[in-house]
């Protein structure tokens, strides 16, 4: 099947979509609810099926790729659930100490697409980790609709336990600088300002379309943070006039932007929802940012 743009969609279907990827709307009250819309001839199923991540598409660096070495790890995380396994991406011929970029999923954990983003920041000279925040019942299961059930049984403040200790990890690496940072994608973009508040030497977090901290503990926030949302996403784009309002009262570095017409998910490129000059800009602008903040 091709990949379809989130244009071709109703965009109440994409938000009905947003909300079964979540867990606030079961697979068959979704599929019920398909039958409604009439999208190039697609039955209820074919709809589904179009809006499904398709990791064929996502792959921008390849794991074999002469640039990049990666491996996996395993980190302790004694505060947390004991340990969390996480994929490393670096440059193959590095000189000199890395910066390290903590890589944060989604709610369905370490997919094909997350891994890719690692790779893509192991080319730009960057000591990447992204964990997989379903360690601690089994690891990512191949599939993200089961990958996302098994998310909901994981306790969520033992997991944000781990992804500190997989930054310390980063942090402490003896092929790193000491300087780190964080970007995470929907559910990794909230983890993206919890642990720039709870992190005191993070140097940069990027959240995209990422909830933000509550405003109260905005003070503890040392990164520079940059923040992306799409247009579309309305609920995330309602709450970022306050979180821009708290960044700037406690003098905190930091950009946002929000991309005209961009979905939620933009940045994915397995979906409908991908929105290719959005995606581009932002990482190009993510890449800059931690360049400027990490180096």
């Amino acid at each position: 099947m091709r990949r379809m743009q989130a244009s071709e969609f109703p965009q109440e279907l994409l938000d009905e979509f947003h909300l079964y990827q979540h867990g606030d709307m079961p697979r068959r009250e979704f599929l019920e609810r398909c039958k409604k819309y009439t999208v190039g001839g697609l039955t209820a199923a074919g709809l589904f099926h179009a809006l499904k991540p398709n990791y064929a598409w996502a792959q921008q660096v390849d794991p074999t790729d002469a640039r990049i070495s990666t491996e996996t790890v395993t980190v302790a995380s004694p505060q947390g659930n004991g340990e969390i396994r996480g994929y490393v991406a670096r440059p193959a011929e590095a000189t000199g100490p890395l910066p390290g970029v903590l890589v944060v999923h989604e709610n369905r954990g370490l997919n094909p697409y997350v891994e890719d983003v690692a790779r893509r920041l192991a080319t730009e000279n960057f000591l990447a980790l992204a964990p997989d925040g379903l360690t601690s019942v089994g690891g990512y299961p191949g599939d993200d609709e089961r990958g996302a059930v098994l998310f909901r049984e994981v306790d969520r403040d033992l997991l944000i336990e781990d992804f500190i200790a997989a930054a310390g990890w980063l942090r402490d690496h003896p092929d790193g600088s000491g300087q780190f940072g964080v970007v995470g994608f929907c559910y990794g973009g909230a983890v993206s300002n919890t642990l720039a508040v709870r992190m005191p030497d993070l140097g940069a977090a990027v959240p995209f379309y990422g909830g933000p901290p509550p405003a109260d503990l905005v003070a503890d926030i040392n990164a520079a943070v940059l923040v992306h949302h799409g247009e579309a996403d309305t609920r995330l784009v309602e709450s970022w006039p306050a979180y821009e309002e708290a960044l700037r009262a406690n003098n905190v570095t930091y950009e946002g932007y929000i991309y005209a017409n961009a979905q939620h998910g933009f940045h994915n490129d397995t979906t409908p929802r991908y929105d290719e000059a959005a995606a581009t800009q932002a990482w190009a602008r993510t890449v800059a940012w931690f360049n400027a903040h990490l180096r």
